[in-house]
């Protein structure tokens, strides 16, 4: 090498975290980053790497041991808690099948409450309050609709019961989809919400009527 030639420069470690930090900032590594999940994992494990063990009966404790069994049972929840086929099951069509009358749908309901049967009893009153307000043209009758649906399209028309809506979607979305125990509380909530929409006018045609 000649002596003008220039002298490779040594890179120091805070140079490197960012030309690192600028490649990775490359939208190709950002369309590839891990997810959540993922990432939590990673730092599990190196938790996990970074904890010396004491082998029970050659001088140790079997307080590590089970620690990193608590924790291992921790993550395992989490990672069943938040995965994405969960997500998508928290909430589903309030009709599973071809909808009956509301009559129907509420004596369902009716016989389910008084069984003590309080989560058919709410599927089944969600399923009348669905078939009634397309009755009334609240609703423009449409398969698939959800119960979150439902409550955003009837709110925008009956803007009074709008919390009640919500309130009830909620319910349903977490007994029929959430695996939440249904409640005689829950059930007799939803009659009431079904009780104030059949006699609840909605807006445009008060307005209409004065």
């Amino acid at each position: 090498m000649s002596a003008s030639s220039p002298t490779a420069r040594e890179v120091t470690g805070e140079e490197g975290r960012e030309r690192a930090l600028r490649e990775l900032g490359d939208p190709v590594y950002r369309e590839a980053e891990p997810s959540l999940i993922d990432r939590f994992l990673n730092w599990f494990w190196e938790l996990i790497g970074s904890i010396p063990v004491a082998v029970p009966g050659v001088g140790g404790t079997w307080v590590t041991v089970a620690f990193l069994l608590v924790l291992a049972a921790l993550v395992v929840w989490l990672v069943v808690w938040l995965r994405p086929s969960r997500t998508r099951r928290a909430e589903g069509a309030v009709h599973e099948s071809t909808p009956r009358s509301a009559a129907d749908h509420r004596a369902a309901a009716e016989r389910h409450e008084a069984a003590g049967e309080y989560a058919s009893a709410i599927a089944e009153r969600m399923r009348a309050v669905s078939v009634d307000l397309e009755d009334r043209a609240i609703l423009t009758p449409r398969a698939g609709r959800t119960a979150t649906e439902l409550a955003n399209e009837a709110a925008a028309v009956l803007p009074g019961l709008s919390e009640a809506l919500h309130g009830g979607a909620q319910v349903f979305n977490d007994v029929v989809y959430g695996d939440r125990i249904a409640t005689a509380e829950a059930a007799a909530a939803l009659r009431e919400l079904d009780e104030r929409l059949r006699a609840e006018r909605p807006a445009a045609a008060e307005e209409e009527s004065r």
